[in-house]
Parts: structure tokens; C-alpha cells; sequence
């Protein structure tokens, strides 16, 4: 199950990162991203509306990868993926967390960014890991890095990524997928600007293609 999810976590290649305040938003932006090309989302627990728009997603389209993020607790794990999570991501590396999930049988991908980290999720039996904050944190120099010892692990960075950056972090062979909020801003959300949600997604879309043909 893990290798699939990340065969299509390469295949779609960045990952619309979501947060959504009202759920009534949630099948516009569904259609918006389906429509631009990038079948997923990655809905932040940031929000009392997660968990609905999670279920909404799930329902409304059963051909998208939707996932939960910022998960921080094994409470917010059971409800994500019981309104129809098919990946969990989390910010940060915490153990308990990632064991809940590993023996609930859920893909969790845990937020790292040192090496200590990075062998502690290796440790549970994880290959794949967000990078996170990525730029912040040292960006692509940083995962080529950490990627030379730890020749079996795989990255989806996410924090500072946009379209000008993209190409580069797609172009690595150790990154399965980015993550990116840049074609789903709060701003475009609020004032109900799907067409550009849509526009923007397309112009991410074909980055991939454009990278990964």
C-alpha cells in the first residue's frame, strides 16, 4: 500500500498543500484542482473545517488523493482518516504519532529536517519523509546533502516552494513529490477565485509534465 501511494505521490509530483476555513468551499476547490491537472490535496488540521472537508473530497471525488496534514496528535490521525484520509503528514517528527499510525496500518509521511530525525523515522521502518521547512531549513543543497548517507530515503519538501523553485526540487531523483500552497492561497479561496485556482494548478501541472514528462 505504501509503495502505491507513493508511486502516485510521484506521478501527480507537487501536492496542493490546503487550508480551508468553510467546508462550503470544499467542492469548488476539488473541481478547481481535478480540473487544473493535480488530483490531490493535503488537508492541514489548521482548521475545524478539516475533517468535513476531508469527507466532502473523499465523497465528491473518489479519483483524488486526499490526505490530512499537520496531524499532530493520534486523536487528529483516527478522525482524518475516518472522514476518508488516504496519507498522513505531519509537521514535525513525533514518535508517538508515527507508531499510532504505523500500527493502524495509515501512510504517514512525519516532517524531518536533521539527520537525527531522518534515522529515527528510518528506524520505524519509514522511506519517505517530508522536508520541512524546506527552504527555510536549507533547501535542495540540504536533502542532497542528507540524501548521499541515507541512500534508501525519499523526500516530499514542502515550505518556500513556488513555481520559480519547483523545477529544481522536482528534478532530483530523491524527491517523490513536493509539497506547494502557492496555487491554493487563502486569498484566491476567500474571494471565491476558482478560475485562477484552476489556472494556477494547470501552470503546476505542466511544470511536472515539463520535468518528468
Amino acid at each position: 500500500m505504501y509503495e502505491e501511494l507513493k508511486a502516485k505521490f510521484e506521478k501527480i509530483g507537487i501536492i496542493p498543500v490546503v487550508v480551508l476555513e468553510d467546508a462550503k468551499d470544499a467542492h469548488a476547490l476539488g473541481e478547481a484542482l481535478m480540473n487544473g491537472g493535480l488530483p490531490a490535496a493535503e488537508v492541514t488540521f489548521r482548521t475545524a473545517a478539516a475533517e468535513e472537508v476531508i469527507k466532502i473530497l473523499s465523497k465528491d471525488f473518489p479519483d483524488m488523493l486526499v490526505g490530512a496534514g499537520t496531524v499532530l496528535t493520534p486523536e487528529q490521525a483516527d478522525r482524518a482518516m475516518a472522514a476518508g484520509a488516504k496519507f498522513i503528514v505531519a509537521p514535525g517528527f513525533n514518535p508517538t504519532v508515527v507508531k499510532h499510525c504505523l500500527e493502524k496500518g495509515y501512510p504517514i509521511t512525519p516532517g524531518t529536517q536533521t539527520p537525527s530525525e531522518m534515522e529515527q523515522a528510518m528506524e520505524l521502518g519509514l522511506d519517505f519523509v517530508k522536508f520541512f521547512p524546506a527552504e527555510p531549513a536549507g533547501g535542495l543543497p540540504m536533502i542532497k546533502a542528507v540524501a548521499a548517507p541515507y541512500t534508501n530515503l525519499t523526500f516530499m519538501p514542502t515550505g518556500g516552494i513556488n513555481k520559480d523553485n519547483v523545477r529544481d526540487y522536482l528534478a532530483f531523483k530523491k524527491i517523490v513529490a513536493c509539497g506547494g500552497t502557492w496555487m491554493v492561497k487563502n486569498d484566491l479561496i476567500k474571494a471565491g477565485d476558482f478560475a485562477k485556482v484552476e489556472e494556477l494548478t494547470r501552470q503546476a501541472a505542466e511544470i511536472v509534465k515539463e520535468v518528468r514528462g
